[in-house]
């Protein structure tokens, strides 16, 4: 059977290309963008299988009449992909509290509107997935982004609670965790702060030299996710599972290192 999918941040990047692979086998896709026009070559291409609408997803009352339109006009959802984000640089001393905000709002706020919108209808459904587009940034940290991992960190702590209360639903969760691709997400996407003097030769000497992945490749993979029957609650997309490893590895040693201060602060006897 066909799916009905509800992607989030369909004019460009992986939504667009994660909508057209889902229209191109036959499913039908709402494709949400801050502009329609941004969406009019997929309406021409799947004019009875695509729903195009303009959705800012900062705007809860504006989520939620999106997730009614979408249920209105196919009957149900089946695959939920909060993929809606930017990135933003800046040390941390350097973010204004308008730019963290921001950030915020949309990464994270955002993620949690369409969440709750479409949670009853597939509560309703005793079934659904929900691809939440978090990061290898949601799992370890670079200089100068701070306000990004913590808008991605927070996606994923929320998802990790989630998942455990609407498995009993039929609901499953993952934290689709892609690691740098050659989207727009420098070019279009990011935003940055006003450098201070003293991070000057920072922001030059921490910038990471990332292994660049192609975006079209990631199709097969979301496709194979959403027809799995069990879904893994994470799944990282690209080569950066050995560096993930070695900085859980690290946490691991020191936990364990650390572990007779841990016990003795709760007032177990060690030895």
């Amino acid at each position: 059977m066909s799916k009905i999918w509800f992607i989030t941040g369909t004019s460009s990047g992986f939504g667009r290309l994660w909508a057209e692979a889902a229209l191109e086998r036959g499913d039908r896709v709402v494709a949400t963008a801050r502009s329609t026009k941004t969406l009019d070559d997929l309406v021409e291409r799947f004019p009875q299988t695509v729903l195009p609408l303009e959705l800012d997803v900062t705007d809860r009352e504006g989520v939620f009449a999106a997730v009614d339109r979408a249920v209105q006009r196919f009957g149900r959802i089946d695959i939920v992909v909060n993929n809606a984000g930017y990135g933003h640089a800046g040390m941390v001393e350097e973010l204004t509290e308008r730019e963290l905000r921001e950030q915020m709002e949309t990464n994270f706020f955002g993620a949690v509107w369409v969440t709750q919108a479409v949670l009853p209808v597939l509560r309703r459904q005793g079934a659904g997935h929900v691809l939440q587009v978090t990061s290898e940034g949601g799992v370890r940290g670079y200089p100068a982004f701070g306000a990004y991992h913590a808008s991605k960190w927070a996606v994923e702590g929320l998802t990790e609670a989630l998942a455990q209360e609407v498995e009993g639903f039929g609901v499953h969760l993952t934290a689709v965790e892609p690691g740098p691709y050659a989207t727009d997400f420098v070019s279009r996407g990011l935003r940055t702060s006003a450098v201070l003097p003293d991070y000057e030769s920072a922001h030059e000497t921490t910038a990471p030299a990332f292994r660049i992945g192609d975006p079209a490749a990631t199709v097969p993979a979301i496709l194979a996710l959403v027809d799995a029957v069990e879904p893994p609650r994470r799944l990282i997309l690209g080569d950066v599972f050995a560096e993930i490893e070695a900085i859980y590895e690290e946490r691991l040693r020191t936990w364990r290192e650390w572990q007779p201060v841990a016990l003795a602060a709760f007032g177990t006897r060690v030895g």
